[in-house]
């Protein structure tokens, strides 16, 4: 054997970043007792069965991923979590890579990978080999994916997996609309995909967010409002991206409700940069106060971690403008006040 691949094999080592299977070692003449002499005196390292890096240092980000595809077979996906990081909005993290196959297909989840203590000493923290792969299945693989290097999933395909994949219908909707908007997917083109692709859970409320997304949410602190203060409380509905005009330029209250005029600002826009946020902010304040319109603002902390607080606010003023009340406490109000 020779100590370094040339031709088509160097080629295949190349594109798959130094992972490769025991099936293709064989194509190119390499026998089993070859293979288990490399991994048995460290010189390469098993992955998982079947999977193996030719060098015996700690494996990229790359690695894991062509190690993962490679172990799940032909047609696999980099899905969910780790699609995700791949398009770029969520941060790569430690955890499992993973994967969509088709049905039919015999991979299952593998734990992490450690490194055999006896044969490699080495460090703690290079003790992990492969953080592990978790299988997902779909009946829709030939359609739910690009042509991307690695494979993975399509950007609206990811959303709805890591939607469905959460433990309950409210966390959903969170993450529905988070990630809509980390991932750039406007609403029809995801309105489109959960019509091709209905999804076996949480259908009614992604359609109910999708509308609230139509009707002018575009961020997950205005979800949260419009769900945990608006909805929750039963206070009247709101419009959302209205327009106001102020020195010839359009500018837009993120939340205005139509009865008395009462403005909510929700400072949660990262997009903007602090001068833009600045400059829009005193425009909109100036032209609210010359025509003696009521404004409240709230950012992403009064509105996650004190709903009902600001809920009581928004009344007090709805109702000091003429609102007939017809609000009422939610399950989270009658707690704290029972408890105080």
């Amino acid at each position: 054997m020779r100590t370094r691949p040339v031709g088509a094999w160097q080629r295949m080592l190349d594109d798959q970043h130094g992972i490769i299977t025991t099936k293709q070692m064989h194509a190119f003449g390499v026998n089993k007792d070859s293979i288990g002499h490399c991994v048995e005196n460290g010189q390469w390292l098993r992955v998982f069965r079947g999977v193996i890096s030719v060098t015996n240092g700690p494996l990229t980000r790359e690695m894991h991923l062509s190690a993962a595809l490679l172990y799940a077979g032909r047609g696999a996906l980099l899905s969910h979590t780790t699609a995700a990081e791949e398009w770029g909005w969520v941060r790569p993290g430690p955890g499992p890579v993973h994967v969509t196959v088709p049905y039919g297909c015999s991979a299952t989840s593998r734990p992490p990978t450690m490194r055999h203590a006896k044969r490699n000493v080495t460090s703690e923290s290079n003790a992990q080999i492969h953080p592990g792969v978790i299988v997902h299945r779909s009946r829709a693989i030939s359609h739910i994916g690009v042509e991307t290097n690695p494979a993975r999933t399509s950007i609206a395909d990811t959303v709805l997996d890591l939607v469905v994949a959460e433990s309950t219908s409210r966390q959903a909707t969170i993450t529905l609309v988070s990630a809509m908007s980390s991932g750039g997917v406007n609403v029809e083109a995801m309105a489109r995909k959960v019509q091709v692709r209905r999804p076996m859970r949480y259908l009614k409320p992604i359609l109910h967010t999708l509308t609230l997304m139509r009707d002018g949410v575009h961020s997950a602190l205005e979800h949260r409002y419009a769900l945990d203060v608006e909805q929750a409380h039963g206070l009247p509905a709101a419009r959302r991206q209205a327009p106001v005009f102020v020195d010839g330029r359009q500018l837009f209250e993120d939340v205005r409700y139509a009865t008395c005029d009462l403005i909510v600002r929700l400072d949660g826009q990262a997009f903007h940069s602090a001068k833009q946020r600045r400059f829009r902010d005193r425009r909109r304040d100036n032209a609210a106060e010359l025509r003696n319109l009521p404004r409240l603002m709230y950012g992403w902390h009064e509105v996650t971690e004190d709903p009902c607080g600001v809920y009581r606010e928004v009344r007090e003023v709805l109702v000091r403008e003429g609102w007939n009340d017809s609000s009422y406490p939610c399950e989270q109000c009658t707690l704290v006040s029972g408890n105080s």
